[in-house]
């Protein structure tokens, strides 16, 4: 029986500010993270109602203290972002990916992001 509670396997974590994503290999959309997990992640994007495509993000920072490329992803939800400002002209959006088959390397470099960039749990 549910109280209503959602019910995750893995820990969201927040995101610091500066952290993007840029997905598919040429990056055709890029945004700031928003959470992650070991097993997905979510950010926004500008962009219209077609979901980005690619199959693969890159989480880095702006910084350029830290990026890891090349992770395979399935999109789950893309969905528009509810503006508090009226007057935007563009549409905000929040996608939200799973992983596919990570390296040994792309989860040990994915758990240490987690472990010394993250700000918080989500």
């Amino acid at each position: 029986m549910s109280d209503g509670k959602e019910q995750r396997n893995h820990k969201r974590f927040q995101a610091p500010k500066g952290v993007l994503v840029g997905i598919g290999r040429e990056f055709n959309r890029v945004g700031p993270l928003i959470e992650l997990s070991i097993i997905g992640l979510a950010f926004k994007y500008v962009g219209t109602k077609k979901p980005p495509k690619g199959s693969y993000v890159a989480i880095f920072m702006s910084d350029g203290d830290f990026y890891l490329g090349n992770l395979p992803i399935k999109p789950t939800i893309d969905c528009q972002v509810v503006e508090t400002d009226p007057s935007a002209s563009s549409t905000l959006r929040r996608c939200g990916v799973k992983f596919g088959k990570l390296t040994d390397q792309q989860k040990a470099e994915l758990e240490r992001f987690i472990k010394e960039y993250t700000v918080a749990e989500a």
